[in-house]
């Protein structure tokens, strides 16, 4: 074998190696591009469920937000209605309120003048006692 043999079998001995490497390395692709691809599917199936669901889900959101206007419409008209009564009752409590003042003053004038009626009483009995007292006075007085 000459050396130029040799070198042919060398270079091909490392074509051969570099086949295999190749082939190995192409096989990886392989089963990577098919397991990326089973991915991107199952990707692609859950998108279309969730896209159904959340379509389902906006048509109910519709409807509980058109439910929820008309409840909210009904509501401030009932609201609106009972407006005048509690401003009534508000008028009310105000009056109620003065009507109580009103009381306690006429209370605090009666218990003033009741108790100047009882000092005048008071007074008026002495003075009956004191008249009595003088009138037998003199009474005795001119008896003697």
């Amino acid at each position: 074998m000459s050396g130029g043999e040799i070198a042919a079998l060398i270079a091909a001995i490392a074509f051969a190696v570099l086949v295999v490497f190749v082939i190995r390395l192409l096989a990886q692709v392989q089963k990577t591009v098919a397991s990326v691809s089973t991915t991107v599917e199952e990707a692609n199936k859950t998108i279309r469920v969730v896209t159904k669901d959340v379509d389902v889900l906006t048509s109910e959101v519709e409807g509980l937000l058109v439910k929820t206007n008309t409840l909210l419409n009904d509501v401030n008209g009932k609201v609106a209605t009972i407006d005048p009564l509690f401003t009534a009752v508000a008028d009310l409590s105000e009056s109620i309120s003065d009507l109580n003042r009103s009381g306690k003053n006429a209370v605090a004038k009666l218990g003033a003048v009741g108790k100047t009626t009882a000092q005048a009483t008071v007074a008026g009995k002495v003075g009956q006692t004191a008249l009595k007292f003088f009138n037998k006075q003199r009474a005795n007085s001119k008896s003697e």
